[in-house]
């Protein structure tokens, strides 16, 4: 496979940069291709703004949605932008990799998200009509392609537990697995999480890269969280929401978006 990795952190010799280098290491070594967007040894440009769509006129309201679908249909895109969505499209797999801050990614990492992820890319394809309302969700630019995240987190993991203080983890995380990865179409893994990584010792880190090595080994046949696709018959449309017989017996939430929770009737 050919494998991108999107690293967000700013220090190389940190935990996380010592992750890096196991899943890299362990990608190379069953055969993988792996490219590497290090955002801040990259002094990547977090912010999206008038700087990213040279053509738009001075005097021009700027409004990001239509400058983004102009400049990809023209090919204005930054440099920058269009390199990252080459290294995209030409990737079987996406890993993004960052500390979990004031639970949710990094700023830079989510700059990476709202340039790259143009308008006609990985949002705004496909018909919208009363049958569909866009390739989105389980389809669209990237589907066929995995995706999953490398987190590092500084509380227990029993802070981030379905009782726990912090929240669920995976609540945490939907948006960025449901609403970033799985909107433009990527099968999404199950996200790999360090817990305690500030207070890690020699012993708790070779622990914790062992079962990073061991997510790497299986990164082509790990199955996929089973969200619910939206075209696929569970919404209607185009309210887009879930069928009131789907998912009333067992789930709440964000989990009534999986697929396999219990239906009434």
């Amino acid at each position: 496979m050919k494998v991108l990795h999107v690293f967000a952190h700013p220090e190389p010799r940190s935990l996380n940069g010592a992750l890096r280098d196991v899943a890299i290491t362990e990608l190379e070594a069953q055969g993988h291709e792996v490219r590497v967007s290090d955002l801040y040894a990259e002094d990547w440009k977090s912010e999206i703004d008038r700087a990213d769509f040279p053509s738009l006129a001075s005097d021009t309201r700027f409004i990001p949605v239509e400058a983004s679908k102009k400049a990809f249909e023209t090919g204005g895109l930054t440099e920058d932008v269009k390199t990252e969505i080459d290294k995209v499209l030409w990737a079987d797999a996406l890993i993004l990799q960052f500390p979990l801050w004031w639970f949710s990614m990094p700023a830079i990492l989510k700059g990476w998200v709202e340039r790259v992820y143009a308008y006609g890319f990985a949002y705004g394809v496909g018909e919208h009509s009363d049958k569909r309302w866009g390739d989105r969700y389980g389809e669209g630019t990237l589907a066929g392609k995995r995706a999953m995240l490398i987190v590092t987190a500084g509380g227990w993991e029993e802070h981030y537990s379905a009782r726990g203080v912090n929240g669920p983890i995976d609540d945490l995380l939907f948006p960025i697995n449901h609403g970033i990865l799985y909107y433009p179409g990527y099968e999404v893994l199950p996200p790999f999480v360090a817990y305690r990584v500030d207070r890690l010792d020699g012993a708790g880190f070779e622990l914790a890269a062992e079962r990073l090595r061991a997510r790497m080994r299986t990164l082509e046949n790990t199955p996929p969280i089973p969200y619910r696709q939206q075209n696929g018959g569970d919404y209607l449309i185009p309210s887009m929401q879930l069928r009131p017989e789907l998912g009333e017996l067992d789930a709440t939430g964000f989990a009534l978006h999986l697929n396999g929770t219990s239906e009434a009737g």
